[in-house]
């Protein structure tokens, strides 16, 4: 069936619309994506680009060589970065989840504060980072108020072995929380109170309304959270950088830090982008359990 005249000028209009927004994806994420996928089975030090050989798996069989999470950088890198995400994750949803539940009250000044707490994810990265780093200092704030309460901790966090992971999960969950305290907001505003009413009048206490009404019914939210922060784990690099370059010693370097030292630090593009792809095979897989575990609790449930 032929199109009439102003079928066509309409398809032409909205194909220009979408148009300057699909070339840019496709110059921007789309060719670099592929390039970077194609680099994977090559070697190449960022010169001319006909001294680009085609290698095969051998950037791979290099990165997984003599694998260890204790002494490669892979091994590593990847440890970190899963203790980074184990650390972050959990703690910044219930974070959010708890801020949504208060500030979800019509209680004096909840606007203030929603506006407080979510102002971290907006502000300048660098300020905050360099705040935290001198709060987390020997003689900094942090110190001295864990002082009073028995805890003597001797050297700044960012400078121990043991704190710097610390460090970096309290200034995520801190810049985070507020953020995807939003979404819990958005997701308690939609719970029915015809639920609440209901559970009131079985004698159900506050406790009992939020494991069998509240909780369950933000289990949509509470799963997208859950992907994105594990997204933003895995990819974790401009507050390492920040906060730590990923010391003292290799304490704190994470997976797309080890990629750029890789790639800009000792010019092995092609290893860089092999890293990159095993980095994206471990983000789907995680995305899948998740995916799988998220359906068998809402059966569960």
């Amino acid at each position: 069936m032929k199109q009439s005249k102003l079928e066509r000028r309409n398809t032409l209009i909205a194909y220009s619309f979408l148009a300057p927004n699909f070339l840019g994806f496709l110059i921007v994420t789309m060719l670099p994506v592929v390039f970077s996928i194609a680099l994977a089975f090559t070697e190449w030090n960022g010169g001319a680009i006909e001294r680009m050989q085609f290698v095969g798996l051998d950037n791979f069989r290099t990165i997984f060589k003599n694998f260890s999470f204790t002494k490669t950088d892979m091994g590593i890198t990847l440890r970190n970065t899963t203790v980074f995400a184990l650390g972050t994750v959990p703690l910044t949803i219930a974070m959010a989840m708890a801020l949504a539940l208060v500030l979800n009250r019509a209680v004096r000044g909840a606007k203030a504060f929603r506006a407080t707490f979510f102002f971290p994810y907006v502000a300048s990265l660098v300020a905050i980072c360099v705040c935290w780093n001198f709060m987390l200092m020997k003689f900094g704030p942090v110190n001295q108020f864990l002082r009073v309460f028995g805890v003597n901790i001797d050297k700044s966090w960012t400078q121990s072995q043991h704190h710097a992971m610390w460090a970096l999960i309290l200034v995520s969950v801190w810049r985070n929380a507020g953020y995807y305290m939003v979404m819990f907001l958005a997701g308690l505003q939609s719970v029915p109170t015809e639920l609440y009413e209901a559970a009131t009048v079985d004698g159900a206490n506050g406790w009992r309304k939020f494991w069998k009404i509240t909780f369950p019914m933000l289990t949509p939210v509470t799963f997208f959270v859950s992907i994105m922060m594990m997204i933003y784990c895995f990819k974790i690099f401009d507050v390492v950088m920040i906060m730590t370059e990923g010391g003292p010693g290799r304490a704190t370097k994470m997976l797309v830090q080890h990629i750029y030292t890789l790639a800009f630090g000792q010019l092995k593009f092609g290893e860089a982008s092999a890293v990159a792809m095993a980095l994206f095979a471990v983000v789907l897989c995680v995305t899948l359990v998740q995916f799988r575990a998220e359906k068998k609790f809402v059966n569960y449930l």
